[in-house]
């Protein structure tokens, strides 16, 4: 039995955040998103990542509020997100990181929708990891 239906791609990921600011510099100085819409009522900056968005919800917003406490080292909201980036070149990508004061992860082959391929680990100022991952290779 088929669902009806067949999954295209990822759409969008929410996350939670304690400073909108901080994770919304993160997100376009550091990753390269833009900002798509901002709905005040919710508390809700929506910001383009490629043809996904990422959706970040302040605390202090209904739908923020909803979701109990603040995301953190110890306890966050999901394991982790990938974001598919082109090219990667690990040594621009840890000095472009570096000039921001991140800390990336080793690079290593992993597997994700296009198959295995060079990724690496960061940290969002609110402690979700996001995995940056480059094109497959053979």
């Amino acid at each position: 039995m088929t669902a009806g239906f067949r999954l295209l791609a990822l759409d969008h990921v929410v996350l939670r955040t304690a400073d909108l600011a901080r994770a919304q510099a993160f997100y376009c100085e550091v990753l390269g998103c833009t900002v798509e819409k901002w709905q005040e009522p919710l508390g809700l900056l929506q910001l383009r990542a490629g043809a996904s968005l990422i959706d970040l919800v302040t605390l202090e917003g209904p739908l923020g509020r909803a979701g109990g406490a603040a995301a953190g080292r110890e306890g966050r909201n999901l394991d982790h997100f990938c974001l598919r980036i082109a090219p990667f070149d690990a040594a621009s990508l840890r000095a472009h990181l570096a000039a921001h004061g991140i800390a990336a992860g080793e690079v290593a082959q992993r597997y994700g929708a296009e198959g295995s391929g060079p990724s690496l680990y960061i940290s969002d100022p609110d402690g979700n990891v996001v995995e940056l991952k480059g094109p497959p290779q053979p």
